[in-house]
């Protein structure tokens, strides 16, 4: 196998983990909640403008501001879901689609309008360069983000896999009027479904704001990717979140290697269409 084509695929990895934080969050409303919300994208358009902001006014590198971004995109998602979710949460699928997809147009305006259409980088970020394996160069920037979301996407695993508050999550996604009955808070748990799930993104957008252009449109191509990986994993499903956005990211990488970049999103969605129709219920959904 050539270097190059060894570095492509390294670089697919790394892309993949980055697709696995941002979907992740995606997941976690929908696996508790049974909602999409067509927001996730710009929550990271939000997360990065934030650590955009942050640099600005106070010098702090993206690295460094990464908590407070995480606290105030987790903080804006928990008042999503009081101002707007929990006010459709019993009306119709139509009515929550056109909310959230509302918010998406809201935030993207809001962007605009306030930073204009200019794209934005962090200037003199605290990690640059390339680091070298042999004869594999990788982006540093990258190699961080993608270590940093893969670190927190095994955090968030074990939190809702190995902790009581985590159990009174997975409880409420199966039947919420048993959990609700069995004495766990129902309601607060749809405010911490959102607040992690949008933490992620925020986690995500504060990584990425190192080393990615920042526009108020940067959320919606990992937007749309977060859904197809969430669908070909399987909605709900955190292990299926995992290989599909490794897997998405090998064939979005290798397809613009191999084709042409022009050619590698279309390869991308081909692969959904595919294993969609094999399997309508993803990698690792269940069925029904």
């Amino acid at each position: 196998m050539s270097t190059i084509l060894i570095q492509v695929i390294l670089g697919g990895l790394l892309t993949g983990f980055i697709y696995v934080l941002i979907s992740l969050g995606l997941t976690l409303i929908y696996g508790v909640m049974d909602i999409c919300n067509f927001a996730h994208g710009d929550f990271l358009t939000l997360a990065m403008y934030t650590a955009f902001v942050l640099s600005i006014w106070l010098g702090f590198d993206p690295i460094v501001s990464l908590p407070i971004v995480i606290i105030l995109v987790g903080l804006f998602g928990a008042l999503v879901y009081r101002l707007l979710i929990r006010q459709v949460l019993n009306s119709t699928g139509m009515a929550q689609i056109f909310v959230t997809f509302g918010l998406m147009i809201f935030i993207r305006g809001a962007m605009q309008a306030i930073f204009s259409a200019n794209y934005r980088t962090i200037s003199n970020p605290l990690i640059q360069g390339s680091f070298f394996i042999g004869p594999i160069a990788l982006s540093k920037p990258q190699l961080v983000a993608s270590l940093g979301a893969v670190i927190a996407t095994v955090l968030i695993y074990l939190f809702i896999t190995r902790t009581r508050t985590g159990w009174a999550l997975q409880a409420v996604s199966e039947n919420r009027q048993a959990a609700s009955l069995m004495g766990i808070p129902v309601q607060k748990m749809y405010i911490l479904a959102w607040a992690l799930g949008a933490g992620c993104v925020g986690i995500a957008g504060s990584l990425m704001a190192e080393y990615y252009y920042i526009y108020p449109e940067v959320g919606a191509l990992f937007g749309s990717l977060s859904f197809v990986t969430v669908a070909l994993g399987g909605f709900g499903s955190i292990s299926g979140v995992f290989i599909a956005g490794l897997l998405i990211g090998l064939t979005e990488v290798l397809g613009g290697f191999l084709l042409a970049p022009a050619y590698k999103y279309l390869l991308v969605y081909s692969l959904y269409f595919v294993i969609i129709v094999i399997r309508p219920q993803g990698i690792m959904g269940k069925k029904g």
